[in-house]
């Protein structure tokens, strides 16, 4: 039986990115209120036992929404546009050269920093809520509220507030993510000692996430 050609749906980063998202979101609350503390330096450990304690366990998914419709618009938006110009550009017999990559990355990461700085936004903020005094908070209900909210006090200038820096940082992601993953991917399969399968992709996933914490 001759082996088929995986080929990765463009939908499937923003899947992937929305369930990572329910396990991680907890750690990227807590990054935020460490960031964003104004008063001692209190660790992650204390952090979560203070949250805890104080407000509940689930204080700790606050935001959750905001979060998933982050992942559902940058990162769809990123590895779609990445998975389509890598299947267009692609042929049977010949592989796309590494800077071909690298721009298709960027251009992916670009559009996909702006279309999530909305969602960013609202995630940070509700995030962040519960450090306010009780008349600062904003109180959003879920992310859609957050953003109709957004839009009706501050406008469209407010909904992509930060747009400019969130898109710099996703280009630099995406392309340490994507462009490298899928050269060292090709490497590997190359030599006589990787095939397309589990460990190989846990290799180069696990590669490329170094040079994208690098960049």
């Amino acid at each position: 039986m001759s082996d088929k050609t995986r080929v990765a749906k463009w939908y499937f980063g923003g899947l992937a990115g929305a369930g990572a998202a329910c396990c991680t979101h907890p750690l990227d609350l807590l990054k935020v209120h460490l960031q964003t503390q104004q008063e001692g330096k209190t660790g992650i450990v204390r952090m979560t036992i203070n949250i805890i304690r104080h407000q509940g366990v689930f204080a700790l998914y606050n935001g959750l929404s905001a979060s998933l419709l982050r992942q559902l618009t940058y990162s769809t938006t990123r590895f779609g546009i990445y998975e389509i110009a890598k299947q267009r550009l692609s042929s049977a017999n010949e592989t796309i050269p590494f800077h071909t990559k690298v721009l298709m990355a960027a251009a992916g990461g670009a559009a996909g920093g702006v279309v999530g700085t909305p969602a960013d936004m609202v995630n940070v903020r509700m995030q962040n809520d519960v450090k306010l005094p009780a008349d600062q908070r904003r109180n959003y209900k879920h992310a859609l509220d957050g953003l109709w909210r957004v839009w009706r006090s501050e406008g469209l200038k407010g909904l992509f507030s930060g747009a400019t820096t969130a898109t710099s940082r996703a280009v630099l992601m995406t392309v340490g993510q994507l462009s490298f993953y899928d050269q060292v991917k090709q490497m590997m399969i190359q030599t006589s000692f990787f095939s397309d399968n589990l460990v190989t992709h846990l290799i180069a996933s696990s590669t490329a996430g170094d040079r994208k914490s690098v960049v």
